[in-house]
């Protein structure tokens, strides 16, 4: 479908898709595992094909993301480079390897009354994601939803438009192929903004939204639906060092987590140290930071400051931490430094100023890692690692379509199992009840 270019239009076409969206949500319940997985090889097969076709899209993406100025981090996500690529389609293989939820039955029991109940794995219906720059996603969403059973509506940001467009048709043509309904993965042709409101007040059509992007799209999309959502609003995460730290770990893991990506949501935004080894340790940890960035720019508090400073390599980068800095998400070569006076400083600090994502304590102390894990309230929450892991990938998921702060249905990393419900099944004999 071409371009919707008038309001009318915009909802016409909407109405269309979420009508579509539907249809094919109900078909797509039915469907065994075997043709599903069928349907993802496809889809893969065509993509290998058209490989070049959607780097060169990706290309064109890219070109008018610098002529409009995108932010790095933006661009950054926008990127399709071929390990990328690759690394897509291999998140697309393991999906279809994974178990099939759907249909999985649990928790069956005899009642005295003589009915045997337990609970079923369904799927959702249909779900629609709105999100910013990474055309990875199109492909990650879509095997997730097919997976487990639902129809999915995408909605990419204008950015990567020509990159969702070249992703959506091999989709498409992969559901052909299979013998799938073509409209159970629908890639909205159209960047006008309002068919971002009509998706998420659409309720006789779609049963879910998951945004992915930046906060201020987050919180619209949350202040404004009518469909429930699936979200986290940013990834202000948090590594700390306790005193009983192993040095070699601490600077691994903090160089690791705040410069393999700037522009994920699990990326390091505040280092915390404890102040029984931050005389020792802090210099290296910055000065390492610094070494695999020297972009890199040190918002310290006092203490920190006062440990630092004398550190000639780092004085070009220290700048002094205000209130703000603690509670933000910079995306970028920025990382806010603070000094505590232990765990329960540590704990407290992360849980008023985090954004309940993913945190991590570096230690070698059991009985510490231990509180960590119970009193940090995050969706992940890590001993001795980076942060850098949480993800859908990485936690064996295939692929994930978002994830979640919220403590309601879904948290952490969203995979097939986020995109299921359950429902009450009933085996009887003819029982009636007295």
């Amino acid at each position: 479908m071409s371009q919707a270019n008038t309001p009318n239009d915009i909802q016409a076409y909407m109405q269309q898709v979420g009508k579509q969206a539907k249809a094919a949500s109900r078909q797509l319940a039915a469907v065994n595992t075997g043709d599903k997985n069928n349907a993802l090889l496809a889809i893969y097969d065509e993509l290998l094909s058209a490989k070049d076709d959607i780097l060169a899209a990706n290309q064109i993406d890219m070109d008018n993301g610098r002529k409009n100025n995108l932010e790095s981090a933006l661009l950054d996500r926008l990127e399709l480079t071929d390990s990328r690529f690759d690394g897509m389609l291999q998140g697309l293989k393991d999906v279809a390897n994974l178990p099939d939820p759907i249909g999985e039955v649990t928790d069956m029991t005899f009642r005295p009354s003589g009915i045997q109940l337990g609970k079923m794995r369904v799927p959702l219906g249909v779900v629609g994601m709105i999100y910013e720059s990474r055309p990875n996603v199109t492909l990650e969403a879509a095997s997730l939803a097919l997976k487990s059973g639902n129809a999915i509506i995408l909605r990419g940001g204008s950015e990567a438009f020509e990159s969702n467009q070249a992703i959506a048709r091999c989709i498409m043509q992969g559901l052909q192929k299979a013998g799938l309904p073509e409209h159970g993965v629908q890639v909205l042709s159209t960047t006008d903004r309002a068919a971002v409101g009509e998706l998420i007040t659409m309720t006789d059509y779609v049963d879910v939204i998951v945004p992915r992007g930046g906060k201020g799209l987050i919180e619209r999309i949350s202040r404004d639906a009518r469909v429930p959502v699936i979200k986290h609003l940013d990834g202000n995460c948090h590594t700390y060092i306790d005193a009983d730290a192993d040095p070699e770990i601490a600077i691994k893991v903090s160089v690791n987590a705040k410069t393999q990506r700037y522009g994920t949501c699990n990326t390091m935004e505040t280092l915390l140290v404890d102040t029984a080894i931050a005389d020792s340790l802090l210099p290296k940890i910055a000065t390492a930071i610094v070494e695999a960035d020297n972009a890199m720019q040190l918002r310290v508090d006092t203490q920190a400051k006062a440990i630092l400073a004398n550190e000639s390599a780092l004085t070009d980068h220290l700048s002094d931490a205000t209130d703000e800095d603690w509670d933000t998400e910079y995306l970028a070569p920025i990382l806010a430094v603070k000094v505590v006076s232990g765990l329960d400083e540590a704990i407290e600090h992360i849980n008023t100023h985090g954004s309940h994502h993913t945190d991590v304590i570096i230690t070698n102390n059991y009985t510490k890692s231990q509180c960590f894990l119970r009193e940090v309230d995050s969706s992940s929450v890590m001993i001795n690692a980076s942060s850098r892991f949480a993800d859908g990938f990485e936690y064996g998921l295939g692929a994930e379509i978002g994830i979640s702060t919220d403590k309601i249905h879904a948290r952490g990393p969203v995979g097939l199992e986020g995109l299921t419900s359950q429902k009450w099944i009933v085996y009887g004999h003819g029982e009636v009840r007295g």
